[in-house]
């Protein structure tokens, strides 16, 4: 599985109307070469250079099957999950100093839909579904 944006290339910097402070709107996100039995996807956006530890920007989860993108600013397709900012959706980076990456993952899961999810056991829950999953890093600067 592969994932791609238009908005940004792999270890590449992103865009400032992508950060918190700077439009926070989501990058464009599309996925190829999906594994036989995908039944929904599941998408995460974490900061693992953030001060106080993995910083989580983005969860979603319970993606239909047949969708293989998701446009710059959305609309999402699936359920968003509170972010550590403490707000449901996306949310940009905004490290207060130096390069920061960002890790976009998506997730071809054996399961429809994922029930009770929250910040706190989106990955384990997802893990346990995960057919492939497939990450594009954004880089961001103060």
């Amino acid at each position: 599985m592969k994932l791609l944006s238009d908005d940004f290339q792999h270890n590449e910097l992103m865009d400032k109307k992508f950060s918190y402070r700077g439009g926070n709107i989501s990058p464009h996100l599309k996925w190829e070469n999906i594994p036989s039995g995908t039944k929904s996807f599941a998408i995460s956006c974490n900061d693992p250079d953030a001060p106080v530890g993995d910083w989580i920007h983005w969860l979603v989860h319970n993606i239909s099957a047949n969708t293989t993108e998701i446009p710059q600013g959305g609309p999402v397709p699936g359920i968003e999950v509170k972010n550590d900012y403490g707000k449901v959706g996306y949310g940009g980076p905004a490290p207060p100093s130096g390069t920061h990456r960002y890790f976009f993952r998506i997730y071809a899961l054996d399961i429809e839909n994922l029930e009770g999810i929250t910040k706190n056991n989106f990955i384990s829950k997802v893990k346990e579904h995960t057919l492939e999953s497939a990450e594009i890093i954004g880089l961001y600067k103060a």
